[in-house]
């Protein structure tokens, strides 16, 4: 008599079965998961760091944009018509009659929009006169001399009388621009006197802050005629600087007593 079973057979199977269906599962979860994860975190840092070096980089750009249109004036923005290099015939009456005509040089600048004149005036060829560089500021109605020996700065109020305002300025020198040499012209002379320091000059203005910025610097007052003759006796300590801003040349003598 045989005796056949079907049992372990049917068993066998479907534990194989079972098997190889969890095997299968479990494998394709662990690889569906795992580089989503990992897919999702990389891009997300590298765009924060980007956007973080975008704003640090804006800003330093931001700040030396603003640095350099604040301390500097940049020569190459001058329009040619704006800049004259001018020299003057004059006759000094003053301190050397017998001399005959002296020559005077000096560079302008005339910023009709910002309402402002810059003059440069070099070491001067027959001496007694220092080399400075000046700002008339007709829209705060200073004027501001920087001697170059010195290097100080001296601020007094604009005198209009013998100051050309920048527009009447750039009128004379462009209808002398074709020529060389300017007329001949004579001299006069004003006297300051020194009265006091500035600490602070942001409060004169952006232009004249540029040029006296990092300098002592002083303020200056009209010394009348009566109180050269009061205090005739005086000791006091001055320097020349002749400079052209109108049908004259003007000799500034500023006076420190001692």
């Amino acid at each position: 008599m045989v005796k056949i079973t079907f049992a372990p057979v049917s068993t066998q199977k479907a534990d194989k079965e079972r098997e190889a269906d969890t095997v299968v599962i479990a494998e394709a979860h662990e690889h569906m998961v795992c580089p989503v994860v990992s897919n999702k975190s990389f891009p997300t840092c590298v765009v924060c760091l980007s956007v973080g070096l975008l704003l640090f980089l804006s800003g330093l750009v931001l700040t030396c944009v603003f640095t350099y249109r604040h301390f500097y004036v940049p020569q190459q923005q001058i329009p040619e018509d704006s800049l004259f290099h001018c020299r003057v015939f004059y006759e000094d009456a003053i301190y050397a009659p017998l001399r005959g005509r002296q020559e005077l040089e000096e560079k302008v600048g005339i910023f009709l929009e910002d309402n402002y004149e810059q003059i440069s005036v070099p070491v001067p060829h027959f001496g007694g006169s220092d080399p400075a560089d000046i700002i008339h500021d007709f829209q705060r109605g200073l004027t501001a001399y920087h001697d170059l020996v010195l290097d100080k700065c001296y601020i007094t109020e604009l005198n209009s009388t013998s100051v050309m305002a920048p527009r009447s300025l750039w009128e004379l020198l462009v209808n002398v621009k074709r020529g060389t040499y300017l007329p001949h012209t004579y001299i006069v002379q004003e006297e300051m006197v020194v009265t006091g320091r500035v600490r602070n000059t942001r409060q004169l203005g952006p232009f004249i802050h540029r040029l006296c910025y990092g300098k002592d610097t002083y303020r200056l007052r009209h010394r009348s005629s009566q109180r050269q003759r009061i205090k005739k006796r005086e000791t006091r300590r001055c320097h020349r600087i002749r400079h052209f801003e109108n049908t004259f040349v003007v000799e500034t003598l500023i006076c420190e007593l001692i």
